[in-house]
């Protein structure tokens, strides 16, 4: 993935341990109903249950062979993802005559206070629609190579691609049903349920943002798209349960299977439109 093509983003809030955190003053949409109750359930996150514990989580070692300390490197990366996912739905929201407000993403290693509750590092990255921000912790990476072989850069940009899908979500009202199910406090978990439905749309998304972010930058190399399906089917709820040594309980489901995860993000992918990601008229996920 030849992510330096992209351009990096200013909604980057690096608050890690040794960083200058920097306040950011962008346009910040009121929350509204849809944010009010998704932060009432918690957050939107890539994972169901993170494989992350906080007592195994190291910063990773610099390289002697890099110029600049691998830290800042990771830190270029996310603007750059962070910065290709603004351009491309600016692009799209323009298209419909909409304007396309950016979240920030909020960099943490030590645990933090968010408007959805205290992240620590065993926190997968999420979305936090009440101040409409996601929330990533850059070890969470480093892990999911060592236990899940999630190694490719196209990979962590499809992880950050799914927070930002659920702030499209919100934005385009893509959700309803799942929000308004959340207000009247209906059940939303399990195999086809609503939570899953709202999983598998930000999924689509992140594939419609990655269809187009290579039609205008052709950043992708042989690969790519394969690490991103491997890393979408690693985070199915079954493989997860699996992975666990736990019985797999399509009841306990909130993210959808790994085989739901992938077809999802390769219809987003194909088809390159949000048109296509309305999962919960799907019948058949």
């Amino acid at each position: 993935m030849l992510w330096n093509k992209a351009r990096r983003s200013d909604n980057v809030n690096d608050t890690r341990e040794g960083k200058d955190a920097r306040t950011l003053t962008g346009k910040t949409l009121g929350a509204g109903l849809a944010a009010i109750a998704l932060a009432s359930a918690g957050f939107y996150s890539l994972l169901s249950d993170s494989p992350v514990a906080p007592s195994d989580i190291h910063e990773p070692p610099a390289s002697p062979l890099t110029i600049e300390p691998t830290e800042d490197l990771q830190l270029k990366f996310v603007q750059s993802v962070l910065g290709e996912t603004e351009d491309t739905w600016k692009q799209l929201f323009a298209q419909s005559g909409r304007e396309y407000a950016p979240p920030t993403l909020t960099l943490f290693d030590k645990g933090i206070v968010s408007e959805c509750g205290f992240a620590n590092p065993a926190n997968a990255p999420f979305y936090c629609p009440s101040n409409q921000q996601v929330y990533l912790d850059l070890a969470v990476f480093e892990k999911l190579e060592q236990h899940f072989s999630v190694v490719a850069d196209f990979a962590r940009a499809y992880i950050i691609a799914h927070e930002i899908g659920h702030h499209v979500q919100l934005e385009l009202d893509l959700s309803d049903p799942f929000e308004k199910a959340l207000l009247d406090q209906q059940p939303v978990m399990g195999d086809g349920g609503l939570e899953v439905r709202a999983e598998l749309q930000a999924d689509c998304l992140a594939g419609v943002w990655a269809h187009h972010a290579q039609q205008r930058l052709d950043w992708l190399e042989p690969g790519d798209i394969e690490a991103a399906l491997h890393a979408a089917a690693v985070f199915g709820d079954d493989n997860l349960q699996r992975s666990r040594n736990s019985a797999v309980r399509p009841e306990t489901f909130s993210h959808g299977t790994s085989e739901q995860r992938v077809n999802w993000f390769k219809t987003g992918f194909d088809t390159g439109r949000t048109q296509a990601c309305d999962t919960f008229a799907a019948i058949d996920l």
